[in-house]
């Protein structure tokens, strides 16, 4: 009986510790990964997780979240939600080549996308109010004509994806590659 009452006892606490950390995630509509019974590996809230997002596709549609985007969101959720405390998330996001035009702001996007709005501009603000570092290349913005007053608030210019990359290496980051 004891047994049976400790067990139900643990099971309400965990229920409890899921519903207090989904509350409190960074990005809280946007992606985490699921749960995987017996799964070894899991993010350690003693760790500072140092990663810098390599991103130099574009979406596969005009009007669809860069999917690189997405991936930064999940794993920024998926570390709050197995405990790695605010401070111990340091992410950053370089954006580059295909990837740059999610840098522009609203009205610059739809004069070079034949009026489609930038699906991009929550998820960019989301991800910038939850502590993440933006940068795009200025080489790309150069490339591509872009005015620096139209590049979203969010997001510092920097003057090249290369020189960035290897800047946020040499502190310690972890390169997760171009999608």
């Amino acid at each position: 009986m004891k047994s049976l009452f400790a067990g139900a006892a643990v099971a309400l606490w965990l229920g409890a510790f899921q519903v207090a950390c989904a509350q409190a995630l960074p990005i809280p509509d946007g992606p985490v990964a699921r749960d995987v019974p017996g799964a070894k590996d899991l993010p350690d809230p003693g760790a500072v997780y140092k990663v810098v997002f390599d991103l130099a596709t574009a979406a596969p549609k005009i009007d669809e979240v860069n999917p690189g985007l997405i991936m930064v969101a999940r794993y920024l959720n998926t570390l709050a939600k197995y405990g790695v405390p605010a401070e111990h998330r340091k992410l950053a996001v370089v954006f580059h080549q295909k990837a740059t035009e999610v840098i522009l702001d609203n009205d610059a996007f739809r004069a070079r996308n034949e009026g489609h709005d930038n699906p991009n501009i929550a998820l960019i603000r989301s991800l910038k109010e939850a502590g993440v570092d933006l940068r795009v290349c200025g080489q790309a913005v150069l490339a591509n004509k872009i005015d620096p007053k139209t590049i979203q608030p969010e997001i510092e210019l920097d003057l090249w994806a290369l020189t960035t990359l290897v800047d946020f290496q040499l502190k310690g980051y972890v390169h997760v590659g171009a999608n």
